[in-house]
């Protein structure tokens, strides 16, 4: 069942709450390292500013451990946001309360106010623990919006209860609409051959994801830590790579595919630093002890970018080296320029790889890359997502 846009909405006059995803990268000053998310929102916004709604934004930052955290404030968020829509952002001092309440009833149509982050209250991310933590929120809004993709994998009170609180008038925004039109024709019916690219450190991260995609995709690279776990699978000594031995088992059994291909040669190193003694070394000869994996070397680079040109659809899913060290980023670097030159529709689900691509200002060269890391994974292996299933069905 198709599900509500902020399109179907009458806005004029009304108070509209819209979920963002405002869950920046900070600098370790404490600035924004990259404001994509707030971007990416924009257009919903402006909308509903056009259409002379009171916009009420709401959204999580960071993972606060006891309650209310200065330094994942979302006050630099609407600093930033009022720059990029040259207009003024009210800010307010937490996320519900009488004061906020205030603010809210206060705004003008045409006006923004941005709560502060959800999570510095315990109800937002276990809504059990206190359901009237979204019944509050939602007494700020006559109309409830969720655009923050990245979050729509998570049934928390933001998300996904508060929708319940809207009936008939909770509806998705563009971003949100922009990311299914890209993600559902991969989970429907990829144009073949249909490849995919998976990296990050762990294995039992995306696990469930790479044994769903072994079962659509033509041909799936591995690289990144996850590697080592079917390297150690096959009998071959990965030294003091990362490695995780709970699931060598399931790695051997995921290896009885012929779509899998791991990389042929890798770059070692002495430590984990990117200062540290580096070499380049073929797999089937194993990782000496004392020496750790940390990126794919050349030959796997040219043999997997051979092969890539003959797909139609590739979706691509963390960095296949420690892209963090500049020393051990030239793989996924590599791999990025690479498939920035082929003429195929290329996705990219969100995390470290979007850091990679937006590097080199290589964006505009893939067909979409994906605001949410963790929602695009679970969209390709379930094709729906708690936040999107909340809203509102169009009749």
């Amino acid at each position: 069942m198709a599900k509500l846009s902020i399109r179907d909405l009458p806005l004029q006059g009304k108070r509209v709450l819209i979920r963002v995803d405002f869950n920046v990268p900070l600098t370790k000053s404490g600035s924004i390292a990259d404001d994509t998310r707030l971007v990416e929102c924009i257009p919903t916004i402006q909308y509903a500013l056009q259409q002379g709604a009171k916009v009420i934004l709401m959204s999580h930052m960071g993972r606060p451990d006891k309650g209310r955290d200065p330094s994942l404030s979302l006050g630099i968020c609407a600093k930033r946001l009022s720059q990029l829509i040259s207009a003024p952002v009210f800010f307010a001092p937490d996320c519900i309360g009488k004061e906020v309440e205030k603010m809210a009833n206060d705004l003008k149509g045409g006006e923004v106010l941005l709560l502060e982050n959800l999570r510095f209250h315990p109800g937002e991310e276990d809504p059990a623990s206190d359901p009237n933590f979204a019944r509050t929120l939602s007494g700020l809004g006559d109309f409830y919006v969720n655009d923050a993709f990245g979050s729509a994998h998570r049934a928390h009170s933001s998300t996904c209860t508060i929708a319940q609180y809207f009936p008939g008038k909770a509806a998705m925004g563009f971003l949100i609409e922009k990311e299914l039109s890209y993600l559902r024709p991969l989970y429907e019916k990829p144009e073949r051959p249909y490849f995919a690219i998976m990296g990050g450190s762990k294995l039992s991260l995306k696990l469930d994801m790479i044994k769903n995609l072994l079962s659509k995709v033509d041909r799936l690279f591995i690289g990144g830590g996850m590697a080592y776990t079917f390297f150690k699978a096959q009998g071959i000594s990965i030294g003091s790579s990362i490695c995780e031995d709970k699931y060598v088992q399931e790695a051997k059994s995921l290896l009885s595919s012929d779509k899998i291909r791991l990389p042929i040669d890798l770059v070692i190193a002495d430590s984990f630093r990117n200062d540290a003694t580096y070499k380049i070394i073929e797999i089937k000869g194993g990782i000496p002890e004392g020496w750790q994996g940390m990126d794919i070397g050349p030959k796997t680079l040219a043999a997997w970018t051979t092969q890539l040109p003959d797909c139609k659809t590739l979706f691509w899913n963390g960095p296949v080296g420690v892209f963090e060290m500049p020393h051990f980023a030239s793989g996924t670097n590599n791999l990025a320029a690479a498939l920035a030159k082929l003429p195929m529709t290329r996705i990219v689900g969100g995390g470290d790889t979007v850091a990679a691509i937006n590097a080199q200002n290589l964006g505009k060269s893939f067909t979409h890359i994906s605001t949410g890391g963790a929602a695009s994974l679970q969209f390709l292996e379930q094709g729906h997502l708690p936040g999107i299933d909340a809203l509102s069905d169009k009749t």
